[in-house]
């Protein structure tokens, strides 16, 4: 079985074979373990890809794109005079690796190829890279898998680290375009993604901008126009000179991570500039610190603490900067880990990953598989190979499908709100922004920075409702802890009684979440899991299982540290659905609140929280009569048989 990865990155790409029983190792293209992801146009409209590209650019750099996964949104690059869709851009990066495995195959080809991708990336980015790969050539085996699980994967590939099922990995992903961060869980089978957010505007590219403006507040007054020229190139010779500075930018900018100073070499007039780590530093801590704020959120959107994780992986080649690994300390109280290179973390880990291990969370859930030992659902990714894209042509932003099209497993939901890469041509500035706060945003698109995360705007329990492709975000079974109040008893904790979990019952419940269960614990299966895995935040889980005619249901409830916090993680929970949500109040056993519901194609989620108490209730549905499952019918279903009083 020859198995090839490839971790298509932004700046650099990763491919990693296994063939002839060997064990799995990095395909070297010209002599590298990481080849450029940029393109380049030459005179007759051919693609030169690599270091190839990156030379060719110092002749004509208007031909030139250097990250063409950036502009995945973008549809078509204009190169010179030659309008080039993205995904034949991706496809020749890809072809160049393709042929240097069949080289070493000794014209053969591998039997499956597996994609990485980011974890937030919806099934039009996904496409895109699946027409890339079968216009490359890559065959019709193809499978893809997020970048956080292969992380994870490759984790616990090493001797001596460990991930059995039920413990979680923090994965922190710094690479050139993007930041990424996600929770992976160990399962029996494989790997779940428990939770994941991302900023689009930090990554090692924009690192690069900051110091390249460092630099230009040192040098600038010597000559205003030069610099601006430097700046927005008008003529081959300065943006010749430009490309020559922002290498040697990002040259110094990696020089930092192994050095206190360096100089960057500037062209005429302008005099060399000194910077040092510390001034570095100073200029990136605001925009670092926001991914490390983000990373901790995402760690309580899937019920668990940093202290509770086997660990926070770094991977991508911008984590590399020491100050990633000081603030993860400071913030955390956790030690991250590097293991090996950052850069071929995630297309090594791809092949740890079993076949029929590839989770997806937001798919064909098994209530039976929500056990203590199982987190999170396991899902078998569905192979491409019957469902073949029709080649894209120039200028087509998108891949053209046939109407009988069914979008592969394993797969993340299409958000109702996709938020674009910045192009390259955008000179983002880091450190400026409001910042995320409160819980991720877990649509397949990128949050917008400085904003906190909104779910799908409601239609009340009137009307039509259109269809809504819902994503689920599943708890860990891991976390499962719960209270005692009894449905029906004379006393019922008040607010401040509910301000902290207090003592447990045998079945893991607390009070105040034993008054929201109501007679739910007394009709289904509800039980502790893993106490020690909630953390010391104050956080506590319980989950049921059951089904009822056609449907089979998984239901947690939630007590957190505060108000905000429940709220927080219920929008985090319903913010995957895309279209009409139904919303209403609810009131029963002493208490009264909100609840929120979506359904399409079988499956369902529901929310509710009550007022003035930290708790929180998430109901998932799946039903096999899908054609006729709607939000209304499992708002219904919560009314009659899980809302307290019912």
């Amino acid at each position: 079985m020859r198995v090839l990865s490839v971790d298509l990155g932004t700046s650099n790409t990763v491919a990693v074979l296994s063939a002839h029983g060997r064990e799995a190792r990095v395909v070297e293209v010209d002599g590298a373990a990481t080849m450029p992801s940029s393109v380049f146009a030459d005179e007759d409209g051919q693609l030169v890809v690599g270091r190839d590209a990156d030379r060719r650019a110092r002749l004509d750099p208007a031909r030139y794109e250097p990250n063409p996964k950036r502009r995945v949104d973008e549809g078509s690059l204009l190169l010179g005079a030659e309008v080039v869709s993205v995904t034949t851009a991706l496809a020749a990066v890809l072809s160049r690796v393709a042929g240097e495995t069949s080289r070493q195959l000794d014209g053969g080809k591998p039997d499956e190829v597996r994609l990485t991708h980011p974890a937030q990336w919806g099934s039009t980015r996904r496409a895109v890279l699946l027409a890339a790969a079968r216009e490359a050539g890559l065959g019709n085996d193809l499978v893809l898998v997020p970048e956080p699980v292969a992380a994870a994967a490759h984790f616990a590939s090493f001797p001596d680290r460990s991930l059995p099922p039920g413990k979680s990995l923090a994965v922190y992903d710094l690479g050139a375009g993007t930041f990424d961060c996600a929770v992976v869980s160990a399962t029996q089978n494989g790997f779940a993604v428990l939770a994941e957010n991302g900023l689009p505007d930090l990554g090692g590219l924009d690192v690069d901008q900051v110091l390249l403006e460092h630099v230009g507040r040192q040098v600038s007054q010597r000559d205003p126009a030069a610099w601006q020229r430097l700046l927005r190139p008008e003529t081959i010779g300065d943006r010749r000179a430009q490309r020559a500075l922002r290498e040697d930018v990002k040259a110094a900018k990696e020089t930092l991570s192994r050095h206190p100073q360096t100089e960057v070499p500037l062209p005429d007039p302008f005099q060399d500039v000194l910077v040092t780590r510390t001034e570095l530093e100073a200029l990136i801590r605001p925009s670092l610190l926001r991914s490390v704020e983000l990373l901790k959120a995402t760690i309580r959107a899937a019920g668990t603490t940093p202290e509770a994780l086997a660990g926070i992986y770094l991977v991508g080649g911008s984590s590399r900067i020491p100050l990633v690994a000081t603030l993860i300390a400071e913030q955390t109280k956790v030690v991250a880990t590097s293991l090996d290179q950052p850069e071929t973390a995630v297309a090594l880990g791809s092949h740890h990953v079993p076949r029929d291990g590839v989770t997806m969370r937001t798919h064909d859930l098994d209530p039976e598989q929500l056990t203590p030992s199982a987190p999170a659902p396991i899902v078998t990714p569905t192979p491409v190979s019957s469902r073949p894209f029709a080649p894209s042509t120039p200028g087509e932003g998108q891949p053209a499908l046939p109407e009988s099209y069914a979008a592969p497993q394993p797969t993340y939901p299409p958000t109702a709100q996709q938020h674009a890469y910045p192009t390259t041509h955008a000179q983002p500035t880091l450190g400026y922004g409001t910042g995320q706060h409160g819980a991720p945003d877990y649509r397949s698109g990128y949050p917008m920075q400085g904003s906190a995360p909104q779910p799908p705007a409601p239609r009340r329990r009137t009307g039509v409702l259109i269809s809504a492709i819902v994503g689920v975000v599943v708890l860990a079974a891991g976390a499962v802890v719960g209270g005692i109040y009894l449905f029906g008893s004379p006393t019922l904790p008040t607010a401040e009684d509910c301000s902290s979990a207090g003592e447990l019952d045998e079945n893991g419940f607390s009070a105040c979440l034993r008054q929201l269960a109501g007679t739910v614990p007394d009709r289904h299966d509800c039980g502790p899991g893993d106490v020690e895995a909630s953390g010391s935040s104050g956080s506590e889980i319980v989950t049921c299982q059951f089904s009822a005619g056609s449907e089979s249901y998984s239901l947690a409830y939630t007590h957190t540290d505060s108000v905000e916090a429940a709220q927080s993680t219920a929008d985090s929970w319903i913010a995957n659905g895309e279209g009409d949500l139904v919303e209403a109040q609810w009131e029963g056993n002493g208490l009264r609140g909100r609840y929120q519901a979506t359904a399409s194609a079988g499956r369902g989620v529901l929310v509710f929280t009550a007022e003035d108490r930290p708790l929180a209730g998430f109901l998932l549905a799946n039903s096999s009569q899908a054609e006729d499952f709607t939000p209304d019918e499992l708002a219904d279903y919560f009314e009659e048989s899980i809302q307290p009083g019912s």
